[in-house]
């Protein structure tokens, strides 16, 4: 059985800039508390042909998890853009959020992005090098394609093999209010996180969640 329940993925800053940063709130149930860290990372999938331009825009690990619901905001750099194909800048392409118990990933949700011109004649005339300050990023918020994977969550060596489960059991939205977060590349330890005091299903956000 599942420690941990991914509630909720509201995205924000979205539709935004090219360059600015990406914003997601994270809502997640423990439902005992944890005796190892959880970590979770934003990933921008440079090309559909290969991961090799896939970027980690960056990563949290929380530690000392007890039990509860908690929201916290992850905000993450845009893509280095040295390091996205000029061919795939323009178009539709995927941001993954994941999260990881023991080295072992439970989940991930997956967002399409599309990334086009603000301008007609680029969009009807678009240069053999990409402008990215003329882009504009449109996240597919209400599309979310969650993937679960069974791991073992008692032993720290042991991963059990099993199948991957993709669901839209996930709730999402958008919400107009930013929070600023400070956070940079690399691992950061314990992000603000806001304990829920209400565990009940007052949450109106939380009617119909698929728990992973």
């Amino acid at each position: 059985m599942a420690k941990v329940h991914l509630l909720n993925v509201t995205v924000h800053n979205n539709p935004a800039t090219f360059y600015t940063p990406f914003q997601f709130e994270i809502h997640f149930e423990c439902l005992e508390e944890l005796q190892d860290d959880l970590e979770f990372k934003i990933i921008y999938v440079g090309s559909a042909e290969t991961v090799e331009f896939d970027q980690t825009l960056d990563q949290i690990v929380v530690d000392a998890v007890p039990k509860g619901q908690f929201k916290f905001m992850f905000q993450a750099d845009p893509p280095d853009i040295a390091k996205i194909p000029a061919d795939d800048a323009v178009g539709v392409t995927v941001v993954l959020i994941t999260a990881s118990y023991r080295q072992q990933e439970f989940v991930r949700v997956g967002y399409y992005v599309n990334n086009e011109y603000d301008d007609q004649e680029l969009k009807d005339n678009p240069p053999a090098e990409p402008k990215f300050d003329k882009l504009v990023r449109q996240i597919a918020a209400d599309q979310p394609r969650v993937t679960k994977f069974k791991i073992n969550w008692d032993s720290p060596n042991a991963n059990p093999e099993g199948e991957a489960a993709a669901a839209d059991g996930c709730t999402t939205g958008q919400d107009s209010e930013m929070v600023e977060d400070s956070s940079s590349n690399g691992i950061l330890k314990n992000p603000e996180i806001k304990q829920e005091k209400s565990l009940g299903n007052t949450n109106e956000e939380l009617n119909n969640t698929e728990h992973i």
